[in-house]
């Protein structure tokens, strides 16, 4: 992966995490910036997924692949926030 790859990944991943806490269900009591993390490390993982698999180079916009990725952003999301929500309870 090139530089402008990484970079251009990062910032796909900053609006991935967004969508991806937009599509997760409830409510996600997490800070923004471990959303744009999550969002990030979804879009690196969506784009192997995609690259795995044979559909991230297609003509115009890899529909598939940020489908994937936003899928991942929002299980990261969740995942995320039943951990961060849990951390402050005690029983």
């Amino acid at each position: 992966m090139t530089v402008a790859g990484i970079v251009s990944a990062i910032i796909v991943g900053l609006i991935i995490g967004v969508l991806g806490r937009l599509v997760a269900p409830g409510k996600q009591n997490i800070p923004i910036w471990l959303t744009i993390v999550i969002g990030i490390i979804a879009a690196f993982i969506g784009t192997a997924i995609a690259r795995g698999l044979g559909y991230a180079d297609t003509n115009g916009i890899d529909w598939l692949e940020i489908l994937t990725q936003v899928v991942l952003a929002a299980i990261g999301v969740s995942i995320a926030a039943g951990a961060y929500g849990r951390r402050g309870v005690t029983r």
